[in-house]
């Protein structure tokens, strides 16, 4: 059987992945958290998942290069340049990073890819996101990653379109950007919705977490797909053959 390695595996995500693998037909290879050596546990793992912190993402995937070991990124708030190092590093082992491991989710990106492409930019469109009271990061990596999807759908990048949280007299909405709100409270796990409004009509796409396990199960699915796989830059999409 696969063994599947876990950098964070003290955190939510961590615990809820190790929870699960023996079900899904995997085995433990061990945990990694800022005491432990990231490089021992690359050697004794197939692949590697990561749900830790941005701030440890260059030393995980540093040890996983030199392992030649494959590994799933789950960590958001990454930077331009990790993700350059990223880009660097699927040049020899194979790399999956996403900003959410959710099946639903991943299906949900193609329909908001889908939905920008088809509607033309007369159609307005705004993305929510809310999470619970202790998420450091925002806008979400998932809003984030439906955002790219509706800025792919129209033939740019996101950062081309975007718009974040509006306040204070910013004058009416430009055609064809792409709205980003960020909400935090409570225990919420992740709610997402991308919102297109038409003139006389409005559309939501959206997509309600109500379990961790959700994630979990993505993503050791996600890494039970790449441990076979030839080096390169993959996505969740990838795992589903969209």
């Amino acid at each position: 059987m696969t063994a599947i390695g876990i950098y964070g595996s003290a955190g939510r995500m961590g615990r809820a992945i190790a929870d699960l693998i023996e079900g899904e037909g995997a085995t433990l290879a061990g945990g990694c958290d800022s005491r432990d050596d990231p490089d021992a546990l690359a050697k004794s793992a197939d692949v590697l998942v990561d749900f830790s912190i941005a701030g440890a993402l260059d030393v995980h995937l540093a040890a996983a290069r030199a392992a030649r070991t494959p590994i799933v990124i789950g960590t958001t708030g990454l930077s331009p340049a990790q993700h350059a190092a990223i880009d660097a590093a699927a040049t020899e082992i194979a790399v999956l990073q996403t900003g959410n491991t959710s099946l639903g989710i991943t299906l949900l990106a193609n329909l908001v890819r889908e939905a920008a492409a088809r509607l033309g930019t007369d159609w307005d469109i705004e993305i929510t996101e809310m999470h619970h009271r202790h998420k450091v990061d925002a806008p979400s990596g998932t809003a984030l990653l439906l955002g790219e999807a509706a800025a792919a759908g129209r033939g740019h990048s996101l950062s081309e379109l975007r718009v974040d949280g509006r306040a204070g007299l910013v004058g009416a909405r430009t055609e064809g950007t792409i709205g980003m709100a960020a909400l935090r409270g409570g225990s919420v796990i992740g709610d997402h919705e991308v919102i297109f409004a038409g003139e006389g009509e409005r559309l939501t796409l959206g997509h309600f977490a109500q379990d961790r396990t959700i994630f979990a199960r993505g993503a050791v699915r996600a890494a039970l797909w790449l441990a076979g796989q030839v080096p390169g830059r993959y996505r969740m999409g990838d795992v589903l053959g969209l």
